[in-house]
């Protein structure tokens, strides 16, 4: 059994799957392995997400220990995210999953120049 804030989990792949339930959080982790980003740059580089989405999902990512969130004590605020130690784990994972995602498309579909996004 696994348990996390008294949650319990039959198996490790609940776990995973429960913390990354959906496309965002792991759009927000691919963009945030090339470095630290403010708000406005996760909004602006992460297609069609809403601000309130965006909040939400980085909200959830910090209260897993995925990101890290520093404010730093200026006018006007300044606030910039960064993957904890845990999350700078899954860029091995998040690279096979856009390796595979890449092949997927040359096999079944088409890849465009201005749809591409690298590390």
């Amino acid at each position: 059994m696994y348990i996390i804030n008294n949650k319990e989990y039959k198996c490790s792949v609940g776990v995973t799957l429960d913390i990354f339930n959906d496309r965002w959080k792991l759009a927000i982790i691919w963009f945030l392995l090339k470095d630290d980003k403010r708000f406005k740059e996760l909004n602006a580089e992460i297609c069609e997400i809403t601000q309130k989405t965006l909040t939400v999902k980085l909200k959830e990512l910090e209260e897993k220990n995925i990101i890290n969130r520093e404010v730093f004590p200026q006018v006007p605020p300044k606030v910039v995210y960064s993957l904890t130690p845990i999350g700078r784990k899954l860029e091995a994972i998040v690279n096979e999953m856009n390796t595979w995602g890449v092949e997927y498309t040359k096999e079944h579909g088409k890849i465009t120049q201005e749809s591409t996004c690298t590390l």
